[in-house]
């Protein structure tokens, strides 16, 4: 059975192939998810193979990506709807990649920190604990590091997957692989 199974598109990309090694995706052109902050304009257009889940759950995948252009980017995300969600991945802004997290509770809100290590493959991790949603990322070693702790309404049902955009062009490539959405990891925030 593949691991992205009974999960559908918001937004299908230009192409999308499932292979053994995972999916991979070639995105539209100037596909984006944001809301109004600094830009002035909304964009619910990005990628994103959804499926839903209810309660407390954790989701990880490993992303690879080409990222070449200004804000190529590719990762996971939450959706309650199009004011309410989250996306978290690699991004490429001032001309690196970075691991980028935007938050929206009806506007968005955008935080980056650099990457100690290479930008691909990089393996994240989104959980849910009632109205907070952590996201971390792995660093080389097998830990994780915590990048957001963020407020997000407490609704059900809600979606949770791969998302990969292209702001400034098409044909961004990414792939996802070992993807997993199940219970939630323990609460506390420090191991």
């Amino acid at each position: 059975m593949s691991q992205f199974s009974g999960m559908t598109w918001l937004n299908p990309p230009a192409t999308a192939t499932e292979t053994a090694q995972g999916l991979a995706v070639t995105t539209a052109a100037n596909t984006d998810f944001w809301r109004e902050t600094h830009y002035g304009f909304t964009r619910h257009s990005g990628h994103a193979l959804l499926q839903h889940v209810t309660g407390d759950f954790s989701a990880e995948v490993t992303v690879r990506g080409k990222y070449e252009a200004l804000y190529d980017q590719a990762g996971l995300m939450f959706l309650l709807d199009d004011q309410h969600w989250i996306k978290a991945g690699i991004e490429v802004t001032d001309g690196r990649a970075v691991f980028s997290t935007v938050v929206t509770n009806g506007r968005s809100d955008w935080a980056t920190m650099p990457l100690p290590f290479a930008p691909s493959p990089v393996r994240l991790r989104l959980t849910r604990h009632d109205s907070a949603i952590r996201v971390q990322v792995a660093d080389p070693a097998g830990g994780w590091i915590m990048a957001r702790l963020a407020y997000m309404p407490l609704r059900d049902p809600a979606q949770v997957g791969p998302m990969a955009c292209s702001p400034e062009r098409g044909g961004f490539t990414a792939q996802f692989s070992d993807y997993l959405c199940g219970p939630s990891i323990p609460r506390a925030l420090h191991e």
